[in-house]
């Protein structure tokens, strides 16, 4: 069945990557599929819940992200031809070919999908979303649900660590494209780094793909590729205006002279080659002049060639950016930089030139970050890559989809580990925030039990522990789950990248610090209904065997 398309914007019913097929799945999906099918139970009504154990990094809250596109997978949901005839190929020869046909006919027409908005932040045991349909196939999207779900929430949950240690005001780049897990990681990465708290990045892709900002300068080879002066085979830049080209280079060997004895600097010891490349990405770029200045030296060279440069551009009507550290001790240089900054400033008048940026790079994580804000330093903006694509801290979310319901009847999976017993059922979730406004704890119910009401004492319940409760009476009541999927169609608008992003920045801004903080988070309360503790419980216990001892 084809399914409508509600999303807003220019945003299309495709998936960004043309990966996300039917056929992206584990083959054990397609065996049960198989079973279901030939012992008649595919389209037994049933319920999976899709959600985590643990946040990651460490710490007390996760960002949700990926749900556009698992709206999108199963609107475009479909075994084709080609599909079909591999799956033949590789299924034992007895396979019915009734199972074929049915695999040709398949669709998400009768899926129904609640959902958390995506960027709320979660918490661990809540259903992120919650899936009712056929059995056989809801089975089908568990391994491509799981696959959009967990990436994009772990790395949207990096980002957003990233910006609190960074701070509200300091500019957050990504340039993790050549570090990432092959193409589809990086893009992957790039979209969900914006949404956790980015500024820009620097793959072209996905500005062209998602609309973010695109972010970049120059690397060393450039730098490099200059040997001299004579390298410099275009020596001119017309002023902003004016109408004929000037000897831009040698302003900025004037400059040079005059830089060099403010900063008590010996000429001779600036690298020539290097004012050569400045001198050349300023043509280029005399509007937005933004220099590497640690090929060589950052105090002996690069730092008094960019200012010899940024001053010969401002000379001719120009505002240059500001210089990019990419080694060495990045809050002393910064100190520096910003030193240096301020004296040409007051020594000549000039009194935007303290006030250019500064951008750090150099295999930053979290933890440098907290620890630049501990030392201090004068840096404007971080260039990050490999920590935050990677995930270094942490490799994967451990998002988890489980049969909580078939028929009617409540299903739970039981271990001898605790986390991983399930909580059963069909469930509504929640949020009871306090008269402070910010949210309290998230309460599971089971469908059709009262919701909580504002003003009114609930009794939250540990969904194990038993002495672990307490009575909430919330200033205000938000249930979580929404409806984006159902009778072939979307029931509301997919938001935008933009949209989702701010609902990120929100949700975070509305949790307490102490469930942010980098060291002994405050662990979030995620609490059951009294109904459905006790519903819990008994279901576990007729469920499990009773052991018999001789």
């Amino acid at each position: 069945m084809a399914a409508n398309n509600i999303s807003n914007g220019n945003h299309d019913t495709q998936n960004s990557n043309s990966l996300v097929q039917a056929l992206m799945t584990d083959q054990y999906q397609i065996t049960m599929a198989y079973a279901y099918w030939q012992n008649d139970r595919t389209y037994e009504r049933a319920c999976f819940d899709l959600f985590f154990r643990k946040n990651p990094f460490g710490g007390e809250f996760t960002l949700y992200a990926g749900l556009s596109e698992c709206v999108k997978f199963i609107q475009n949901f479909r075994f084709t031809d080609s599909d079909i005839a591999y799956l033949k190929s590789v299924l034992p020869p007895d396979t019915q070919d009734g199972f074929f046909e049915h695999l040709r006919q398949l669709d998400c027409s009768d899926v129904e999908l609640y959902s958390i908005a995506e960027g709320m932040v979660v918490f661990p045991r809540v259903p992120l979303i919650r899936l009712e349909g056929p059995l056989g196939v809801l089975q089908l999207l568990e391994t491509p649900f799981l696959n959009l779900i967990n990436y994009a929430s772990l790395v949207a949950t990096n980002a957003a660590r990233f910006r609190m240690a960074a701070g509200p005001n300091k500019s957050l780049l990504e340039f993790g494209l050549r570090r990432a897990q092959g193409p589809d990681g990086g893009l992957t990465a790039s979209k969900y780094s914006y949404i956790g708290g980015f500024d820009g990045t620097s793959n072209v892709l996905a500005g062209k793909l998602f609309g973010i900002p695109l972010k970049g300068t120059n690397a060393h080879s450039m730098i490099m590729s200059f040997a001299s002066m004579d390298d410099l085979k275009c020596r001119t830049l017309q002023p902003a205006e004016g109408s004929y080209p000037v000897e831009f280079a040698s302003i900025c060997e004037r400059w040079l002279g005059e830089v060099c004895k403010l900063c008590d600097v010996l000429k001779e010891q600036t690298i020539k080659g290097e004012l050569a490349a400045f001198i050349a990405y300023a043509r280029s770029f005399p509007k937005g002049f933004l220099a590497l200045v640690d090929t060589y030296d950052v105090m002996k060279s690069g730092l008094v060639n960019f200012c010899a440069v940024a001053l010969a551009l401002d000379e001719l009507g120009y505002r240059p950016i500001g210089i990019r550290i990419d080694s060495g001790d990045l809050a002393y240089q910064s100190i520096v930089a910003r030193e240096v900054f301020t004296k040409l400033g007051e020594s000549l008048q000039k009194p935007w030139f303290p006030k250019m940026v500064i951008v750090a790079s150099n295999d930053i994580n979290e933890d440098t970050l907290l620890s630049l804000n501990q030392q201090g330093h004068s840096i404007d903006s971080f260039g990050i890559g490999t920590h935050l694509v990677t995930c270094q801290k942490q490799p994967a979310l451990g998002c988890v989809f489980k049969l909580v319901q078939v028929n009617e009847l409540p299903r739970i999976k039981l271990s001898h580990d605790i986390e991983k017993v399930t909580i059963p059922g069909r469930k509504q979730i929640h949020r009871l925030y306090g008269q402070d406004g910010r949210p309290l704890v998230d309460l599971m119910q089971q469908l059709g039990e009262n919701p909580p009401e504002q003003g009114k004492s609930v009794l939250c319940r540990h969904p194990f522990e038993e002495s672990k409760r307490a009575y909430v009476r919330p200033a205000k009541v938000v249930p979580l789950h929404q409806l984006y999927w159902k009778d072939g169609k979307v029931c509301q608008p997919i938001s935008s990248l933009e949209e989702t992003r701010a609902v990120a920045k929100q949700s975070l801004q509305m949790l307490r610090e102490d469930h942010k903080r980098a060291l002994n988070p405050t662990p979030y309360k995620v609490s059951v209904s009294d109904n459905l503790y006790q519903f819990l419980h008994e279901l576990w216990l007729q469920s499990a065997p009773i052991e018999e001892l001789h």
